[in-house]
């Protein structure tokens, strides 16, 4: 019953699912389904927090692990957006956490495991002085948040869509090394200003 209700508001937001059309998915009488969850209201919490289960659980495992407190970051981005891709009750929790003001957001299931990491990380030498705990941490979320608008806008299987995994390792991969090839040791080059532009 959860799963299929996981499906519905996945696909259809909270005001866009209904009761009887759960059942219909779950193959269960509506009397079936509210003598469980007596209103949608029940049962989009209880989606929630399998959710928050689904990924609570996949983050002890990962950081039963030993790894180096940044690298452990990355791996725990790039599970999120695993979960994001492949589990129903992960995305249907994103997305009713946003459309149910008052609701616990997803991002407090793993944000703090985060910064806690980050936090080490900038202890021990792995962050640059200027790249602050409470920053790489805004990073993370913008991060996230980017590989679910990724995932929403991708239409059935169409090949052209790639796994938001493979997509979130090569942004990794760019914030990690940094896109900015000017340096103390660059070569200096003149860039003309776009066309269209003009110097202010």
């Amino acid at each position: 019953m959860v799963d299929a209700a996981a499906e519905e508001f996945d696909r259809y937001g909270y005001d866009g699912t209904s009761l009887s059309r759960i059942s219909a998915v779950a193959g269960m009488s509506i009397g079936a389904v509210t003598f469980h969850f007596p209103s949608k209201v029940d049962l989009a919490d209880a989606v929630q927090q399998e959710g928050r289960s689904v990924t609570l659980g996949a983050l002890d495992l990962l950081t039963a692990e030993p790894a180096p407190p940044l690298r452990m970051v990355v791996d725990l981005t790039l599970e999120l957006a695993r979960l994001m891709e492949q589990e129903p009750s992960v995305r249907s929790a994103i997305r009713l956490s946003r459309e149910r003001p008052g609701t616990d957001a997803w991002s407090t299931a793993w944000l703090p495991t985060v910064r806690r990491l980050l936090d080490r990380a900038y202890e021990c030498g792995q962050l640059r002085t200027d790249a602050l705990p409470a920053d790489v941490t805004t990073l993370v979320e913008h991060l996230t948040n980017g590989a679910e608008a990724y995932l929403r806008s991708r239409t059935g299987s169409d090949p052209a869509f790639e796994s938001a995994v493979a997509q979130l390792k090569r942004v990794w991969h760019l914030a990690l090394v940094g896109v900015s090839a000017e340096g103390p040791d660059a070569p200096r080059m003149a860039c003309a200003p776009p066309e269209g532009t003009r110097a202010r």
